[in-house]
């Protein structure tokens, strides 16, 4: 549909809400086969994401909109229910472009047992038995920057990092901070959005997987030199499709890592949520070892079908809701 049409009429057309609901069908029956619960937790929380990357939408009563429906899973995980999943609405401030909506669609689920490599599998069998794409590629992400950046991003600093950006012609951000300056992991997202990222996946969907350490957000991080995080991201056509995670299950570390992310974003001058208490307590009842991960239905369907904005796909985006 033509973005011009009156606003009261739906972005997507009727083929593209048909499409969805043929996808939607497709995920249910995947995961009743395989015999994983389908779960439904709530959209506001006392609680919210303190992650360095997302930003929550708090509304008036002082609760928040949730950014994923991970940390209620997890609760969930903890008391036993065993393999799980869900389609959730989920929300983040300031996301709205091409590929973005405040509001969209994701799909979750955890598996008991699995490493970030099987869940990679299932990942895999599920976008072919949706007819999206027979096979999917693997590399690390170590890999990723060698073929396309032409460098280690693992043994890079910010200095080197930054210098090589400029001579790639890509323009920095403008009024940055001695912090974000400092950052090695600043430049490795500007590398990873502006020059790796759109490289990935143009024939098939590929995963990216052992992250820096330091961008281990809720995963496991395994030892090595350089210790590397166990989680992967999935890629299709230039465009970050899921996110998944060998979970991380230590209570303390967890906690640690929530108020180091506090500290980071009040450092900043950023919002800081009240990270979930609900959470570490559920790791300290005791997470099963498991993975988890989120896929962005509305962008798998907006490629799917050849769309180029995530508008054609939605019925009613942000600014028609």
């Amino acid at each position: 549909m033509r973005r011009d049409t009156p606003n009261w009429r739906p972005s997507a057309s009727i083929e593209a809400l048909q499409a969805r609901a043929e996808l939607y069908g497709c995920v249910r029956a995947f995961f009743s086969a395989r015999g994983v619960l389908e779960v439904d937790t709530p959209i506001l929380s006392r609680h919210a994401t303190v992650d360095r990357h997302i930003d929550s939408i708090a509304t008036t009563d002082g609760r928040w909109l949730q950014t994923s429906p991970e940390f209620a899973m997890k609760r969930l995980l903890a008391a036993g229910s065993g393999p799980i999943w869900q389609i959730a609405k989920v929300f983040r401030a300031g996301e709205q472009g091409r590929y973005h909506n405040p509001e969209f669609s994701m799909l979750e689920w955890y598996r008991p047992g699995f490493d970030h490599h099987a869940l990679m599998d299932e990942l895999a069998d599920l976008l072919a038995h949706c007819g999206i794409a027979d096979t999917c590629e693997r590399c690390s992400y170590r890999e990723a920057f060698e073929r396309h950046a032409g460098f280690d991003p693992l043994r890079a600093d910010a200095a080197m990092l930054r210098a090589r950006l400029r001579e790639r012609g890509v323009d920095e951000p403008s009024g940055l901070s001695d912090a974000e300056i400092a950052d090695e992991d600043f430049w490795l997202d500007l590398w990873m959005s502006c020059v790796v990222g759109p490289a990935l996946g143009a024939d098939r969907p590929l995963f990216i997987y052992e992250f820096p350490a330091s961008q281990a957000a809720l995963a496991r991080v395994r030892a090595g030199e350089p210790p590397v995080a166990e989680r992967f991201e999935l890629f299709w056509r230039g465009v970050e499709l899921a996110n998944g995670f060998h979970e991380l299950t230590d209570a303390d570390e967890q906690r640690r890592r929530f108020i180091g992310d506090q500290a980071w974003r009040a450092a900043r001058g950023r919002v800081v949520p009240p990270f979930d208490a609900h959470l570490i307590d559920a790791l300290r009842a005791g997470l099963p070892a498991c993975s988890g991960v989120a896929l962005g239905l509305d962008r798998l369907l907006m490629l799917k079908l050849g769309a180029s904005r995530l508008d054609q796909v939605l019925t009613f985006p942000v600014d028609r809701a």
